[in-house]
């Protein structure tokens, strides 16, 4: 299973394009949140994180 985190730093970007580049890839499952890249605190990372088992992908979507 594919799964698949997304983050945008504040309330007027949108995970849209990394949602739809995600399942593009195949990820059934997607953690998502509107975290300040300042902000260490990410719970849905981590929810992400500890979902992942052996075997399993967590692809990335970069953008510089």
């Amino acid at each position: 299973m594919k799964i698949g985190y997304a983050r945008v730093s504040t309330e007027d970007q949108t995970t849209d394009p990394q949602i739809d580049a995600l399942r593009g890839r195949g990820c059934e499952t997607i953690y998502q949140e509107h975290r300040s890249g300042k902000n260490t605190d990410r719970p849905e990372l981590e929810s992400c994180l500890q979902a992942l088992r052996t075997g399993e992908t967590l692809p990335i979507w970069c953008v510089s």
